[in-house]
């Protein structure tokens, strides 16, 4: 009789959250890593890369790929964007398709589920936001998907148990990062998008999407707050004046409020200095888009 102990399988894979814009699937991973690692707003388009989260367990790893919504590009930074999101669906070992329960069955989210199952891997349909939904209404049946998962992101409704059910259908792989790890994104990247996020929560219309954020530098001291130097770019001054507002107070506003974020991730004092600038038509320009972090996948 043999002695050797059956030792219990790791799996691990990536998992790719797709879905329309503007339907949370940037809050379910924060709430599926249990902290604020992405953006989130009420804006469509809020996510503009594919943001990697790390969760890992005592038998497995879950390497999440946040992608930006899937949408019509009006400018070069939305071709970008969809070229992001497309090149993350082929890598997937698992598509979560992320629906909004509140707003129903569109024709957008049907032209998503089209282009996800094209590319290839398994899918789990997810109606997210049920905590936004009537009480007697129900959500419309998916053709092609005999089990469907109803959660939400904000109360954690669901996650546990469709957490379990990715987990079962990870295969069997390597833990690829250090268990201590939530993502392996830059600290810069991630000061960023706290930055941008301020902004896209306090301005309307265009603006939010007419701006990009590049840290330039982060200095760490023995004694006092670390030091962390943006600026905000726009396309036109009149976005300019917007962001700073009336004495500056919008500006001031949208700092006090990334600070307190970068803080957290930081965990320690921060001094921050924003200052904003025209960069005209950067959405349309390879260069900037280079720039500020907008690399087209090849």
């Amino acid at each position: 009789m043999s002695k050797t102990k059956d030792k219990k399988t790791f799996k691990s894979g990536f998992v790719v959250l797709a879905g329309r814009p503007n339907v949370g699937k940037s809050s379910m991973l924060n709430a599926f890593l249990g902290q604020k690692l992405m953006i989130t707003s009420d804006k469509p388009q809020t996510t503009r890369n594919t943001l990697r989260g790390i969760l890992t367990g005592p038998d497995y790893q879950i390497i999440w790929l946040d992608t930006p919504g899937l949408h019509r590009p009006q400018h070069e930074l939305g071709n970008r964007m969809i070229t992001a999101a497309q090149s993350a669906l082929t890598e997937a070992d698992l598509i979560l398709w992320v629906l909004d329960a509140a707003a129903g069955l569109t024709a957008a989210d049907l032209k998503v589920a089209t282009t996800i199952r094209e590319a290839g891997p398994p899918v789990l349909a997810v109606w997210n936001k049920m905590d936004q939904l009537a009480a007697g209404t129900s959500t419309p049946e998916l053709p092609g998907f005999p089990k469907i998962y109803h959660v939400s992101a904000v109360s954690g409704a669901g996650l546990d148990q469709l957490l379990a059910v990715i987990i079962t259908a990870l295969p069997e792989g390597p833990q690829y990062y250090s268990p201590e790890l939530v993502t392996d994104h830059p600290e810069r990247f991630i000061i960023a998008e706290l930055i941008r996020e301020q902004v896209l929560n306090m301005t309307e219309d265009e603006v939010p999407h007419s701006v990009a954020v590049q840290v330039e530098a982060v200095k760490e001291r023995a004694a006092g707050p670390t030091v962390v130097e943006a600026v905000i770019y726009v396309e036109r001054d009149s976005q300019k004046g917007i962001i700073i507002g009336a004495g500056g107070r919008r500006l001031k506003a949208i700092g006090r409020e990334a600070r307190l974020n970068i803080e957290k991730m930081l965990d320690g004092p921060v001094f921050l200095s924003l200052w904003v600038k025209v960069r005209k038509n950067w959405r349309n320009d390879p260069a900037a888009l280079k720039e500020f972090g907008y690399v087209k996948e090849e």
